[in-house]
């Protein structure tokens, strides 16, 4: 039985849905229905058990049913490590969401510590081929599963780094202005760009330890500087204080680790992610997330909550066979969504539970 699963939900005011419960046990769970019924808004609200704007990175306003516009709530009972855990999160007349645990007020941080939610959907696709952002979001959600500190020394990072961009926009050259935030800066820099990279030494490892039907993927953190950053805090500081004049003429800071990138290399082939097909692409993905769910069990002991929209569609038969098959063997609760029932036949009724909408 997976040590994390979702046991009831229950949705109210949220996007299409006016009031929706969903009862259900630990394993995967197959939702079908007709493009616009809604599937995809069920498994956002999942992805709201985790820190973070969940799968489609939306305001709390967007998120509210309308015409009603009256304000939203997700309410959830969450098994983790053999403990039940009720989690409520919400929000009114558009204003930030709010969260509480076990009745008790709580932050989206504390969230990450009972609960891990990986996903994959479709407007993930492109992400090989598009900017750098969106790759950068993909690795910051790996790694905010292994370590939940990670969303707090990124905050502290960009609210310092707005500090910062702030004064170089102003052109202000007095280094007494910059100091303490560059060091603030530094401090948390490199605590963000040293959980990138162990999150993606655990990738690997779980990569070449297990044997998939799905292709292995190299990653590498780059930059948009192609430069070594520092990973010590004194010597990023300097980095940030040399860089200042160039900083002013461009009116924003141009290194850092918000310039990060993350780039695949599909490793059968020895071709860069980009340069693939679109299937081998999209395989790629899927593999990347099997990977973070094998290395979250193996280094916390956690399997985390799949989220996976769309994807049996873009697979053959034998591929989604192995996927589900790969799901089971991690003893993953997956909340997987497509348009008929036939595309979760290679689960089996006493594998999985359906739910048409």
């Amino acid at each position: 039985m997976p040590n994390l699963a979702v046991e009831s939900l229950t949705l109210s005011h949220f996007r299409s849905h006016h009031v929706v419960q969903i009862k259900c046990d630990a394993r995967p769970i197959a939702i079908y229905g007709a493009n616009g019924a809604g599937k995809t808004n069920i498994l956002e609200a999942v992805s709201l058990l985790s820190p973070g704007r969940g799968v489609r990175r939306a305001s709390a306003e967007e998120m509210t049913r309308r015409p009603e516009a009256l304000g939203w709530k997700v309410k959830a009972v969450l098994r983790s490590q053999g403990r039940l855990h009720e989690v409520e999160t919400w929000s009114e007349n558009g204003a930030a969401r709010q969260v509480r645990i076990d009745s008790k007020a709580a932050t989206q941080v504390m969230l990450g510590r009972i609960a891990r939610v990986l996903w994959l959907i479709p407007a993930m696709d492109r992400l090989w081929i598009e900017g750098a952002d969106g790759r950068r979001r993909f690795l910051d959600r790996m790694t905010l599963s292994f370590y939940p500190s990670h969303a707090d020394n990124v905050l502290i990072y960009e609210k310092n780094m707005r500090e910062r961009n702030r004064l170089l926009k102003d052109r202000v050259k007095d280094a007494h202005w910059y100091r303490a935030i560059e060091s603030q800066m530094a401090e948390s820099g490199v605590k963000i760009r040293a959980a990138r990279e162990e999150t993606l030494a655990h990738i690997h490892a779980s990569q070449e330890q297990a044997e998939t039907a799905f292709p292995t993927a190299n990653l590498t953190l780059t930059n948009a500087e192609n430069i070594d950053i520092p990973n010590n805090s004194d010597e990023l500081a300097v980095l940030l204080a040399d860089y200042r004049n160039r900083d002013i003429t461009a009116g924003r800071t141009l290194i850092g680790p918000h310039r990060d990138d993350l780039y695949g290399v599909f490793a059968a082939k020895n071709v860069p992610a980009k340069d693939s097909s679109t299937g081998e692409q999209k395989a790629l993905l899927i593999s990347l997330i099997l990977a973070n769910s094998r290395a979250l069990k193996e280094q916390t002991g956690l399997t985390p909550v799949l989220l996976l929209d769309e994807v049996a569609a873009h697979l053959d038969a034998g591929r989604r066979a192995a996927l589900y098959e790969e799901i089971c063997a991690l003893g993953a609760q997956a909340w997987m969504t497509g348009t008929g029932p036939e595309l979760f036949e290679e689960f089996g009724a006493a594998r999985s539970a359906s739910i048409s909408i």
